[in-house]
């Protein structure tokens, strides 16, 4: 049987209007507020990982091609996601 982790208690401020998001999602899902939490920064910290594993991989290709059209794309696309659109 796979141990489980061990919950650390936190406490956060939340602005009213997501906290209704929250409760309400809550709810929908027939759920806790805790668990909508936790599974939202979840969600959150797993597309951080996903966004910055894109960044390398680009920046590695970058580094990597000779084509310059590709270069030029790359480097676009770099810009983007580290300034916006």
């Amino acid at each position: 049987m796979a141990e489980t982790e061990k919950a650390v208690r936190q406490s956060v401020s939340i602005p009213s209007a997501i906290a209704r998001r929250v409760q309400a999602l809550a709810k929908r899902r027939r759920t806790s507020a805790n668990r909508v939490i936790v599974e939202l920064i979840e969600t959150g910290l797993e597309a951080r990982e996903r966004e910055k594993r894109t960044f390398f991989e680009l920046a590695d290709r970058l580094a990597h091609t000779t084509d310059a059209s590709e270069q030029k794309r790359l480097k676009a696309e770099l810009a983007r996601m580290t300034f916006g659109d």
